[in-house]
Parts: C-alpha cells; sequence; structure tokens
C-alpha cells in the first residue's frame, strides 16, 4: 500500500468528550458525600429487639431462573416509627456480636462488627410510615457468595437501635461464578478473563471453554487468588468493612486471531465430576499492532458505583455513575476497549462494594477489555509504599484493586504497564507509586514511550490517574502550578523527546482540554483541526466518570482550551477510510480531530 493511503486510512482518531443526559438534565451542582457506609455508627448501636417491631423478607430463595441479580421484598413493622427509622442489608445473614473480636483487651466485642451492604429509609416508599408503623421496600441484590437478612434499626445513622431481623434469604447457588472481566493479556493475541465465585481449588477447578462460534473447543485453566482481612493495612477494611472476598480467578486465552468473534464461558468442575457453568459472553479480539481498521477507545477516571433500586447510601456520592454505565452499554457496540484510570468504586475499605461494582460493569467488562489503572481511592495508605500517605483507600492498600482486575504488569503490586491496540499504544503509569526521575517507575515510563513502533502504531497515549500533566482544577490553581505537585517536571521531557500525542488524567473531577503544550507554552495556535508535526503534548483531564464534580480555577490559563463541567467519558475513534464522528444520543461533544502526519492528508482525507 502506498504511504499517502495509509495515512489516509490509519493516520487519523478523533477525539471526542460524550456529555450525555439520558432523557434529563443532570445538575452539576451537586453535594459532596462521604463515603455513605462510613456514616453508620455501628459502634454506638443498642440492641431493642421486641415483639412490638418485625421485619420478613421474601422470597426466601432467589436467582431460580439462574440470574445473579434479583429483586426482594421487604415488610416491616414498628409500634413507635419514626422518621429516622431505616432498613439495612446484611450478608452473611448472621451479623451480630457472636461473630465480631474483641479491639483490644480492655473491652469486650462491638454489638456489631459488619457494616451492611445497603440501606433505605423506613419512609423510602411510603412517606406515610411514621404515621402507621407499616411500610415496605425493595432491594435489588447481587449474587455475593452468602445469604441476606434484613435489619430494621431505629435511632438514626448515628444512635442505631436494632429492633427487628429477618429471616435470611439466598440465592441458589451462592457460590456460582459471576461477574466477568475481559483485560488485555502481555501481547496482544492474548485475552484474560477474571471471574469471582465462592469455589477455592481443593473444591473445583476453575477454567473457561472458549472459541469462535463453531468451535468452542478449548478449556484453558485459570489461576486463583484471595486474601484475608489481615492483608488489608488498617480500618474500616480491616474492621467493619471487611467481608470474605471469595476467590477470584484469572484464566489466559492465548494465540488467538486479530479481529474475531470468540464465545467463551466460565466454569468450575466440581470434585464429583459435575460442571458448575458461568453465562455464555462474546469479545473480539485486539487487532494486530497496526493493523487497519475502526477502533473506538473509551477513557475516563473516578467513575464510582451506584445502586439502581434507589439504596440511600450512595445518594450523591457518585450521583453519575450509573449514566456513564448505561451510556457505555447502549454504545457497547461501538466500543472497542475501555481503560478506566483510577478511583474506581470508592469502597474506600468497605470490601463488599467491589462485588457491587463488578456486577454493574458486568455488561461491559464481559464484552470488551476493562482496563484500570490505580487511584488514590485504590492505593493510599500510610506505610504501606504508596508515595502519598493519605488514608483514601479505606485500608485497602491496592490490595483489592491488584487482585479483582487484572493487568498486564510485570508486578501486579506495581500498577504501571503497557499495552497495545492496533493502531494505539499505550503507556499507563501509577501516580501512587513514585514518577520522578531516578525512580523504577521513571524508567519503565521512558522504555514504554521509547518501544513505540510509530510507523505501526501512530497513537502514543500517556494515562494516570493523577494530573501529572496539566489541569484548570480549583486546589491546583491554589498552588498556582496546576498540576499534581512534581507532577510534569520529570516528565515533559519523555513526552516531547517520544512525541507523546495525549496525555490523559482522572482525579480532578470535570473535563478539561489543553493545547498542544511543551513547558507551560502552547506550541500550535490550532484549536481543533491539527495537521503535520504538532511539537507538543495535549493534555485532558477526564475525571468525570460520575463522582462529584470538581471546580474549575477562576484563573485563564491561556493553554486550556475547552472545559466542560459535567459528568462524561472521552472517546478516541482511529478511521480507516472516510473521517466521520461518533456521538452519543443528545449529547455535546469536545471534537479535536488530529491529524498527525503533512499538511496535505488533510485534503487526500
Amino acid at each position: 500500500m502506498r504511504k499517502i493511503e495509509f495515512l489516509c486510512k490509519a493516520a487519523v482518531f478523533i477525539l471526542s468528550l460524550s456529555i450525555w443526559v439520558d432523557g434529563f438534565l443532570v445538575s452539576a451542582h451537586l453535594t459532596i458525600g462521604d463515603q455513605p457506609l462510613s456514616k453508620i455508627s455501628l459502634h454506638r448501636t443498642t440492641i431493642s429487639l421486641s415483639d412490638s417491631a418485625s421485619i420478613k423478607a421474601s422470597p426466601s430463595v432467589i436467582g431460580i431462573q439462574g440470574q445473579n441479580s434479583d429483586l426482594v421484598a421487604v415488610k416491616f413493622e414498628n409500634s413507635q416509627p419514626s422518621s429516622d427509622d431505616w432498613i439495612a442489608v446484611f450478608s452473611p445473614a448472621k451479623f451480630n456480636g457472636t461473630v465480631c473480636d474483641a479491639v483490644n483487651s480492655r473491652e469486650g466485642p462491638p454489638l456489631i462488627c459488619t457494616a451492611p451492604i445497603k440501606y433505605k429509609f423506613a419512609n423510602f416508599s411510603d412517606p406515610n410510615y411514621g404515621n402507621t408503623g407499616k411500610g415496605s421496600v425493595q432491594f435489588q441484590l447481587i449474587n455475593q457468595r452468602a445469604d441476606f437478612s434484613f435489619a430494621l434499626f431505629g435511632g438514626g445513622l448515628s444512635n442505631p437501635k436494632l429492633l427487628a431481623v429477618s429471616n435470611s434469604i439466598s440465592f441458589v447457588n451462592p457460590k456460582a461464578p459471576v461477574y466477568p472481566r475481559l483485560a488485555q493479556g502481555k501481547s496482544w493475541d492474548e485475552m484474560t478473563v477474571t471471574w469471582t465465585s465462592g469455589y477455592n481449588i481443593d473444591e473445583a477447578v476453575p477454567f473457561v471453554r472458549w472459541g469462535t462460534k463453531d468451535r468452542i473447543t478449548t478449556n484453558s485453566p485459570a489461576g486463583t487468588l484471595s486474601f484475608s482481612r489481615g492483608d488489608m493495612c488498617g480500618a474500616p477494611a480491616r474492621t467493619i468493612g471487611w467481608r470474605d472476598p471469595g476467590f477470584i480467578h484469572t484464566a489466559f486465552l492465548k494465540d488467538l486471531w486479530p479481529n474475531t468473534i470468540y464465545t467463551y464461558t466460565v466454569g468450575h468442575l466440581l470434585g464429583n465430576g459435575s460442571y458448575v457453568w458461568g453465562k455464555e459472553y462474546s469479545f473480539k479480539s485486539s487487532p494486530y499492532p497496526g493493523q487497519e481498521s475502526l477502533q473506538q477507545v473509551i477513557i475516563f477516571g473516578d467513575m464510582g458505583k451506584g445502586e439502581r433500586d434507589g439504596s440511600n447510601e450512595y445518594k450523591n456520592y457518585q450521583p453519575g455513575s450509573l449514566n456513564t454505565t448505561d451510556q457505555l452499554i447502549k454504545d457497547l457496540k461501538n466500543i472497542d476497549i475501555v481503560f478506566h484510570i483510577g478511583d474506581i468504586c470508592y469502597a474506600n475499605g468497605y470490601i463488599s462494594q467491589w462485588d457491587q461494582f463488578t456486577a454493574q460493569v458486568e455488561p461491559i467488562a464481559s464484552s470488551v477489555p476493562y482496563m484500570i489503572g490505580s487511584g488514590n481511592h485504590e492505593r493510599d495508605w500510610p506505610g504501606t509504599g504508596s508515595f502519598y500517605d493519605g488514608l483514601d483507600s479505606g485500608g485497602e492498600c491496592g490490595v483489592l484493586a491488584e487482585t479483582m482486575f487484572y493487568t498486564p504488569a510485570v508486578n501486579r503490586a506495581k500498577f504501571w504497564y503497557s499495552t497495545d491496540y492496533g493502531l494505539f499504544h499505550f503507556c499507563i503509569a501509577d501516580s501512587e507509586h513514585d514518577w520522578r526521575e531516578g525512580t523504577e517507575q521513571y524508567r519503565f515510563i521512558e522504555q514504554c514511550l521509547a518501544s513505540a513502533d510509530r510507523q505501526k502504531q501512530p497513537w502514543l497515549i500517556f494515562a494516570a490517574h493523577r494530573v501529572l500533566g496539566y489541569s484548570s482544577d480549583y486546589y491546583y490553581g491554589l498552588e498556582g502550578s496546576f498540576e499534581e505537585p512534581m507532577g510534569r517536571e520529570s516528565l515533559q521531557k519523555l513526552w516531547q523527546r517520544y512525541k507523546v500525542d495525549i496525555a490523559f488524567y482522572g482525579h480532578v473531577h470535570n473535563y478539561k482540554r489543553s493545547c498542544p503544550i511543551y513547558q507551560n507554552q502552547c506550541v500550535n495556535s490550532e484549536k481543533s483541526h491539527y495537521s503535520g508535526t504538532v511539537n507538543g503534548t495535549i493534555h485532558v483531564v477526564a475525571g468525570g466518570g460520575g463522582a462529584h464534580l470538581s471546580a474549575y480555577s477562576s484563573v485563564n490559563t491561556s493553554w486550556s482550551l475547552y472545559k466542560d463541567y459535567d459528568f462524561g467519558f472521552v472517546k478516541l475513534t482511529a478511521l480507516t477510510g472516510l473521517l466521520f464522528c461518533l456521538n452519543t444520543r443528545r449529547a455535546e461533544m469536545d471534537k479535536c480531530m488530529i491529524l498527525s502526519q503533512s499538511p496535505e492528508i488533510t485534503e487526500m482525507c
């Protein structure tokens, strides 16, 4: 193929910010909430069980049609109702003080030592509850390897008073394999499948059965990981937030043909010779490096999770999370790979929320590679090797993120890695470990950037959670640097030397795109259509995945071209054939078209 034809077909992509409004305008001015489950003062709980209050859940068995999510109806009565009565969901069903450990030798164990999975206020469905003392609510439950019970509390969240406990309910098979997550392997022709179950390897052998649709004949064994309470670094992950994570399995599907549809099913071979199967899924394998094909990449940070049943614990905490999820699901046929660059689910030490998150993204992550990066809410904890000594991980100190999701990192505790997807070469940094010159990560970043074959992969992308480049964030503006402290000082020369096209960040919960920039100066006067040599890196903050929004600085910097205070995500589209834009329904778009070769290509394409 002649060079100019390749450039027209392959060396074009569009950067678009998708701001969605699913039938209504999402307010950008929302209150900032704490981790919702942390608002419950469990250590103050008193026990006031009596016949004057009751609670009952039905049906007793759920998931009878093989589904991993089901609705449960909860009815309750209280002879002395109050507006701050609330209903909590516990799993396992037994949650009282008999399963608690003493805090120290001078104090007995607390009456309740396990945080609920979710909760609603008793008047959620019926505002007359305060008058009648009777009410009902529905909860959407997911399969989490244990039974469930429901508790009626008085006293609000600050002074919980346990009034009644329900019967227990359970999924048909609580141990069933659930919520598969795809990820790129360490080579372009390898896909990994990670899932969760209640089966340890001494009880059942995990594997994936897969192949093309007409030849599903290959069985790939899976490795199994888990962790214990002692692996957590502090509270609440080690105390009230602890919940047994079950077992996390990962299989490696190798020697894939490029751009080919494969079907797969996760399974377990039990000791008696029978099988337990998950659902059947399919995915399209990666194009080979340099392959000319339409390639569509999603990038965002800081999404978090939401609750479809209206449970109170995530109200105003990640208000845009479900919108992001739903928009990606709707557009899934036009998505090839997803990068979620840190602050994944904001569990902050409440381990049950990781199951909730993997269930939420399952329609996406089971169909396309879901690549994650490390953020402060996954990693940071004092004295654990993180670059920052904050408490943002809630004692998880990276263990959950590196176990629940696979990344092609050399060392999974060090969350930096590279991956190829067709015309793209990605270098994913870990801003929770030191990145400065002379460090192990700095050497990785330089090697990753230098290894890109720009003849095959014209698009070189850098990404990290914290803003190591440029941001118009309010707090960064107060510091005067408009970056994470020490962020770009060591990295700018690498971006410039290896001609990084775009650097992406999360952490700041809004959207911002810069001009092509080097050392605080725009190096190109164009604002959206670039041709020829750009001579700088465009910096994009894409942290509006769902968490509460962040304010901008009042200082208008010369390098900031586009800002949007709303929820959204970025879509990169490498185009073959005619040039066109992909859009989301009822969406605005920041269109940033880049042509990386000679000016003549603009006319040719």
